[in-house]
């Protein structure tokens, strides 16, 4: 142990001990330093939970990417079926990195009641529908079954739009859909075999979910004719480069879009959050760094005599230095442990128990979302150390401004 070290050991324990203007400052330095860490932990888990949460849930209930004709519109019901012949389907072999792709397709309805109407997007789904994506979202009933021997009329069907029709598992629901070629619109009875809530309103509020083919039958298409492929892949991250592949190793006549451009209002939203983290993280670092140079200020002031009588006693400028930058070390390491203690402990309580509820119309989940990544904790622990300790160099340089002959005589 170097004198240096010694030293400044020495002065955290009288620090700490000694009743005077040091400590308070002291004190709140370290709970400065808590205080910013907890809300820097709680503004990453949160922030990159959330963006993580909404991301998976658009995807899951969209795909990552749509592969779609290229003469149909931007709107959400399938116009111009796609023949499932392609060279991609049902094994896209050409990209590694798709994980599945499945066949959807579109089709606007009007649901009527004794009491009220609603319109709805019928969803036609295959059997090559992957229902593990959305399983956590079932909150009642079961998922229906699609199988090439017999076509049945089960579906599943949103919480809101049940609360909202009055429907319940079991319940028989009459779909119409009107064809411009006919003067009577076609109607369609299914049967409610499952509930699902996702709190993405905006799929909540309009999709049910039902076999393919009685879209296919509807919109007079063949056997082999679907709306659009949906494709996930296996990083998110990489989709818009994944998407580049996808493009080159479809059909001329096919386009290929990213859930990011068919949703990018809420993913514009999504990426506002990467900011505001930011944001927060540089303020509190800042008010972190000041409380600790008020802190140094004060023991150096305090301590003027110790300092001429180490200068006296032939310590340089340097090494005086390094006695209140080891006690600040110490001081900044304390504020850091309590910080991570309470800050990691109130993401796991929000975790394990949900306590903090959202808006889902706002923020697309019910309950606060939490990410928690040991790699961000440890970069965030650094940061905040050496960026504390840099902000730290400048007021210790007062110490090379004090006299020892003047110092001692200090009072």
């Amino acid at each position: 142990m170097n004198l240096e070290y010694f030293i400044a050991k020495r002065l955290n324990g009288a620090t700490s001990y000694k009743s005077s203007a040091s400590t308070t400052i002291i004190k709140i330095a370290i709970i400065a330093i808590v205080i910013g860490m907890i809300t820097m932990l709680i503004a990453i888990a949160t922030g990159l939970g959330l963006q993580k949460k909404i991301r998976d849930k658009v995807s899951a209930f969209n795909g990552d990417i749509l592969v779609s004709n290229f003469d149909g519109n931007n709107s959400q019901e399938t116009v111009n079926p796609v023949s499932i012949q392609q060279d991609f389907y049902p094994n896209f072999n050409a990209v590694p990195e798709v994980t599945h792709i499945q066949v959807v397709a579109t089709r606007a309805g009007i649901i009527r009641t004794a009491t009220d109407f609603e319109g709805v997007l019928v969803k036609g789904l295959g059997g090559d529908y992957d229902w593990s994506r959305i399983d956590d979202y079932l909150i009642e009933g079961r998922f229906p079954v699609f199988t090439e021997e017999k076509l049945n009329t089960e579906m599943l069907i949103s919480k809101y739009l049940a609360n909202r029709l009055g429907f319940k598992l079991g319940d028989k629901v009459i779909i119409y859909f009107v064809d411009n070629n006919s003067e009577r619109p076609k109607p369609l009875r299914l049967d409610i075999v499952g509930i699902y809530e996702s709190a993405y309103q905006e799929f909540d509020k309009v999709y049910l979910m039902t076999d393919i083919r009685h879209i296919q039958r509807i919109n007079k298409w063949k056997g082999d004719e679907v709306g659009a492929f949906e494709v996930f892949v296996d990083d998110f991250d990489d989709v818009q480069d994944i998407n580049n592949e996808v493009y080159r190793n479809t059909g001329s006549f096919l386009r290929s879009m990213t859930v990011i451009e068919r949703n990018r209002n809420i993913f514009e939203w999504v990426k506002l959050f990467d900011f505001n983290i930011a944001l927060i993280i540089s303020i509190m670092i800042i008010v972190a760094g000041i409380n600790m140079i008020v802190a140094l200020l004060v023991l150096i002031l305090e301590r003027t005599r110790m300092v001429g009588i180490l200068k006296a006693l032939g310590s340089s400028d340097y090494s005086v230095r390094k006695v209140f930058i080891y006690n600040a070390m110490y001081l900044i390491g304390m504020g850091l442990f309590w910080g991570n203690l309470i800050g990691l402990g109130l993401i796991y309580a929000q975790k394990y128990f949900g306590i903090i509820q959202l808006d889902p119309e706002t923020y697309y989940v019910r309950v606060a979302p939490v990410y928690i990544n040991f790699g961000h904790i440890l970069l965030l622990n650094l940061s905040v150390f050496v960026l504390c300790l840099l902000m730290l160099l400048i007021p210790s340089i007062i110490i090379t401004k004090i006299s020892p002959v003047k110092s001692i005589r200090f009072e």
